[in-house]
């Protein structure tokens, strides 16, 4: 059974510590439609899986440049680590994602830190989000507010990506999952406009 994202908020204390999955993005909408449990997330740079898509929300977020969007998210699974939070004019100009130190173990290599952005620069928004190692229950929440340039662009993707310490290598999505929302931002005219964050024709 496929559920609509609205509805993830009121299922997530149902979700057993041994699901699968590790995130949802409850808000903006995400661009695929997901399981109560926020799959398919492993594949860079929005999800998906390695055969294909889940299939797409349709949805497109309206927002004015320069003000703040509201990113919220729930945490399925305990790990410790961080989000970081993209912008492009498409799915293509998304960064890779974040580099990773690791270190050998019997079952294979597991994540111990990863490269932090402390000022970020486009296409990054936000990076070191929800920094966390202590653990907490299943279902937890993270939100916030994060600012959207002052840009027109009619269908721009944002990622929302969690990386994760302590973690094994994953071949679909190695330390990291990620979601997507797509975003329709009109500029604000009373704003400077800001180039550098312009996508790239």
């Amino acid at each position: 059974m496929r559920l609509h994202p609205a509805f993830i908020a009121s299922l997530v204390i149902l979700i057993p510590v041994q699901a699968s999955s590790h995130f949802v993005l409850l808000e903006p909408t995400p661009t695929l439609v997901l399981d109560d449990r926020g799959n398919p997330q492993k594949p860079e740079p929005c999800g998906g899986t390695t055969h294909g898509s889940n299939p797409a929300t349709a949805a497109v977020t309206p927002i004015r440049g320069g003000s703040q969007l509201h990113i919220k998210v729930v945490e399925t699974v305990y790990h410790p680590g961080h989000y970081r939070i993209a912008l492009a004019g498409d799915a293509g100009g998304l960064p890779a994602d974040p580099e990773t130190v690791t270190r050998p173990t019997d079952k294979g290599p597991y994540s111990v830190s990863a490269k932090i952005e402390t000022k970020p620069k486009p296409p990054v928004l936000v990076d070191g989000l929800f920094a966390h190692t202590e653990r907490f229950p299943s279902g937890h929440i993270w939100e916030t507010d994060v600012r959207i340039p002052n840009i027109d662009c009619d269908n721009c993707t944002l990622q929302v990506i969690q990386w994760m310490a302590e973690h094994g290598f994953n071949a679909d999505g190695g330390y990291t999952y990620h979601h997507c929302a797509e975003l329709k931002i009109t500029a604000d005219p009373k704003l400077p406009r800001e180039p550098d964050w312009t996508p790239k024709k």
